[in-house]
């Protein structure tokens, strides 16, 4: 039986998505990989990231669109000086923007300073951009449904707002009783789990798993493979040990 294997919240990390990819043997011909959103911010690379996501769903990836992407896509679009501000300054949106080669002089705006929209373009940036725009925000098996954040307990898929898609938590978390299992990401398992240091993958007894193990907050990366329920995982310690060993070879020749 072909695997499916399900990542989400890579959040610019793409040594821990391309280690995790080797680690569960992923095959592009023989395996079906679905991704759950929030590829970017936070982390060092959410530019790498993106390409390496694109170039997954040329393979045959499925792609979702996380909160992350959305944020992204209306601070970039808009004029909205709560959109920008938002992203920039709370949510990572910096860290992405310098991982395209801008400096913080270039976007940051103070909160108590006038607003006026830094123009920040460049090719690639706006290539991603036309991506994240081609994202669905679900899909849909006769016993699954993949999804960023979750999905309204009392709503149909048809019937729900996109915004809950992509941001919804506790109402879907303790609220969803439906019979199709739910697989998401968006929320840190270590908050669904009674063990707060626990990132591993979360099996709800409402038929929900949750596979966000906070790798961009020193957690794991979370791969989840079905229909067995195998999970690959690399800690984000990993990276860390890779630069110590680097800087220690620098320091021996």
């Amino acid at each position: 039986m072909k695997r499916t294997l399900v990542i989400s919240d890579i959040h610019g990390e793409l040594g821990l998505l391309e280690k995790l990819l080797e680690t569960a043997n992923y095959d592009a011909k023989a395996d079906q990989l679905i991704l759950l959103g929030d590829y970017i911010d936070r982390g060092p690379d959410s530019k790498g990231v993106l390409e390496k996501v694109i170039q997954l769903k040329d393979a045959g990836a499925i792609v979702l669109k996380g909160n992350h992407e959305d944020m992204m896509v209306k601070a970039l679009t808009t004029d909205d000086e709560r959109a920008w501000k938002n992203w920039t300054n709370r949510n990572g949106g910096s860290q992405t923007l310098q991982s395209y080669g801008f400096s913080e002089h270039q976007f940051i705006i103070e909160e108590d300073e006038p607003f006026e929209k830094p123009i920040i373009y460049s090719e690639k940036l706006e290539e991603h951009l036309q991506f994240i725009d081609t994202l669905e925000y679900y899909i849909e098996t006769d016993d699954i449904i993949f999804v960023h954040a979750g999905v309204h307990p009392e709503k149909t898929l048809d019937e729900t707002d996109p915004y809950e898609l992509i941001w919804i938590r506790d109402l879907f978390h303790n609220g969803y009783c439906g019979e199709k299992t739910v697989i998401f990401g968006h929320t840190p398992t270590k908050v669904l789990h009674k063990d707060k240091q626990n990132f591993s993958v979360f099996y709800g007894e409402n038929r929900i798993i949750g596979i966000d193990g906070a790798a961009v907050y020193g957690g794991q990366l979370n791969c989840l493979e079905l229909p067995g329920k195998t999970v690959y995982s690399i800690k984000a310690e990993h990276l860390q040990r890779k630069k110590e060993e680097k800087n220690n070879d620098k320091q021996t020749v």
